[in-house]
């Protein structure tokens, strides 16, 4: 059992005159895009607890662009090695997770999320009986390392007499990587396969669920950080009570300050003020810079927010980003052997950030192994 404990014995830290925070700038820092201490893909998924994975080309950007010189074949040789895999650990979302992380994040957070879709398997006519079975066939169909699309995965319950319309197919994979039995392989050409996570991974270290909470609380504010309470909530999935207990079991690691009525925690490792930087950065539209926080006001004017993300279907627009605040979006032209880079400012961009755009417009085309140059 979780028991709420209060946080206020965690003590503000006192800041020199240079502070309040820039939250956008140290967002910038701890993240890793502005500075880089990591040389591995599984590094800087491990240090950012787990990445926002749905958009797959994108996702491999998220790691790349934290990686000086990685290629987009170094991250997916890493997803072939098995040191970073891609499911759904958190909030029912596609992530990718450390190998390492991910029995103790499912442990800690499989529970409620299959609990939160009971009401929607209800609807799609989906029972216990029908995941056993579905878990039956796939244990048979992919024992001895085999992966299998997910066509060819619906392809098996169409043959054994199982919908899977409605996204009735989608919500067994869904169930049963959440329970353990599946996980994302490798790509077949542009198609994700599934595997038999047993196979995939090896068994992990068994964790109390102090031990978990206190992990992630860890792996969200030191990468994350400076971010509030209800960031992390909406992140991880937690209650808040839980949450709570997380940061309280990290009363010396954690500091906080308070900004607009708002208490944003940090790691005290965290630099007392990051410089101010001309440099810009060409996020791709699911980076954990914008999705992983609740509030993004800090570096997003709420005024342009539906520029970013304009529908309601959730997709997000990939962001041009200078000194930790969102200035305007971008987006790709594939030509025959180079790529266009073409930004939109949300009002207008100066000389500065014209010339500054040049350079991860180059690095974004090294990463996929084509030319890339700004076009207006």
């Amino acid at each position: 059992m979780i028991v709420t404990i209060a946080t206020d014995c965690i003590p503000v830290r006192l800041m020199p005159e240079q502070w309040p925070l820039n939250i956008g700038r140290l967002r910038l820092h701890n993240q890793q895009i502005s500075t880089h201490r990591f040389t591995r893909p599984a590094e800087v998924v491990a240090w950012l607890g787990a990445m926002q994975a749905q958009d797959y080309p994108g996702a491999l950007w998220s790691i790349g662009l934290r990686l000086p010189g990685a290629t987009q074949e170094d991250i997916e040789h890493a997803i072939a090695e098995r040191t970073i895999v891609r499911t759904w650990p958190m909030r029912g979302t596609l992530h990718f997770v450390a190998a390492e992380d991910l029995h103790w994040m499912r442990t800690l957070l499989a529970p409620r999320i299959i609990a939160r879709s009971a009401g929607r398997h209800r609807q799609l006519e989906l029972t216990d009986a029908i995941f056993t079975r579905a878990e039956k066939i796939f244990l048979k169909a992919l024992r001895g390392g085999q992966q299998l699309t997910r066509e060819e995965m619906f392809a098996l319950l169409e043959k054994s007499r199982i919908s899977t319309t409605d996204q009735r197919g989608y919500h067994i994979l869904w169930r049963l990587a959440q329970e353990g039995l599946l996980c994302f392989g490798t790509h077949r050409g542009k198609q994700p396969t599934f595997t038999l996570l047993d196979e995939w991974l090896p068994a992990g270290q068994p964790r109390d669920a102090e031990a978990c909470l206190a992990e992630l609380a860890l792996r969200y504010f030191t990468s994350h950080g400076p971010a509030t309470m209800d960031d992390f909530v909406a992140w991880s999935g937690l209650r808040i009570s839980e949450a709570k207990a997380g940061v309280h079991l990290l009363s010396t690691r954690l500091a906080r300050e308070n900004v607009a009525e708002k208490t944003y925690w940090f790691s005290t490792d965290t630099p007392v003020a990051a410089k101010k930087s001309s440099a810009a950065y060409l996020l791709p539209g699911f980076d954990e810079f914008m999705l992983g926080y609740r509030d993004r006001s800090p570096s997003l004017a709420p005024k342009h927010a539906d520029k970013i993300c304009p529908s309601s279907n959730g997709v997000f627009h990939p962001t041009v980003v200078v000194d930790g605040q969102v200035i305007g979006t971008w987006k790709r032209i594939a030509q025959k052997s180079a790529l266009s880079i073409t930004p939109t400012p949300f009002e207008s961009f100066g000389p500065t950030v014209r010339r500054a755009l040049a350079a991860p417009a180059r690095r974004y085309g090294q990463f996929v192994g084509s030319k890339a140059t700004v076009v207006d």
